[in-house]
């Protein structure tokens, strides 16, 4: 028990905000909001729907490369309009703003490039610190050859059909002390990750497992939920109708209970 509150000492405000929401609710939701798909003067307008509609946190990036001042700015926005945690879903070093309240550090571990294992990090670690950013470290898994995340990050492809490679990564992410692992089919993926694969993960896993990339449908985020899920990610139903997002989000909060 008292080695269990040592740890949450050590933990941001903001990883404690999202464990404690997991452990209530079972699984969260996190709506993504890309800075070169929703304008500046909407940005403010669209978190707070996703508030409204229940979303547990905003993460803001993308996969391709924006200014350092636009997403001050675009963080600015959110944060003027909600109360939820605003969390940098980075791309590269130009995505770190001192506005946001924490930031995913983050390595893609199954990227062929170094850089984007740790060289971006190591970047980028300097300013985080100058900002007083909360990082929050977390394992980044990309399935799927013909994403943008795929393409940028330079990644191999992990098989939808082969779990055990999946569970290797993930055992490795915590191992290696990350305290979240990100399961990521990418943004405008045809299809969302297999519960199959999700279900192998998250029961050899003990690190938070959070799921993204071509869940449209609530039918599909209640499928992530029921194969272990413990966030949902999206971005694209998001973009597109926050009536669907508001659906998505009751699909998940009614699957944390069944």
């Amino acid at each position: 028990m008292l080695r269990k509150e040592l740890q949450k000492l050590r933990l941001g405000k903001v990883e404690l905000y999202l464990l404690e929401r997991i452990e209530e609710r079972g699984c969260i939701h996190i709506a993504l909001l890309d800075p070169l798909k929703t304008k500046l003067e909407e940005a403010g307008k669209l978190a707070r729907l996703c508030e409204e509609s229940g979303s547990d946190a905003i993460m803001v990036g993308g996969s391709t490369v924006f200014s350092q001042n636009h997403m001050d700015l675009f963080i600015q926005e959110i944060k003027s309009k909600v109360s939820i945690p605003v969390i940098i879903f980075p791309n590269n070093i130009q995505s770190i703003s001192r506005y946001a309240d924490a930031i995913w550090f983050m390595s893609l571990l199954n990227s062929v490039d170094w850089y984007f294992i740790v060289g971006a990090q190591m970047q980028g670690a300097l300013s985080i610190k100058a900002f007083g950013l909360e990082a929050i470290p977390m394992g980044y898994l990309v399935f799927g050859g013909d994403t943008a995340v795929a393409a940028m990050g330079r990644v191999l492809p992990l098989p939808t059909n082969k779990p055990e490679v999946v569970v290797c990564y993930g055992l490795a992410a915590q191992y290696l002390g990350m305290r979240f692992l990100y399961l990521e089919a990418g943004s405008g993926a045809e299809k969302p990750i297999p519960p199959e694969v999700i279900k192998a993960v998250s029961e050899n896993v003990s690190i938070p497992v959070i799921v993204g990339g071509g869940i449209r449908t609530p039918e599909a985020a209640e499928h992530a939920v029921k194969a272990g899920a413990q966030a949902i990610v999206t971005g694209t139903a998001v973009e597109q109708d926050t009536r669907r997002l508001s659906e998505i989000v009751a699909a998940i909060h009614k699957a944390d209970k069944t």
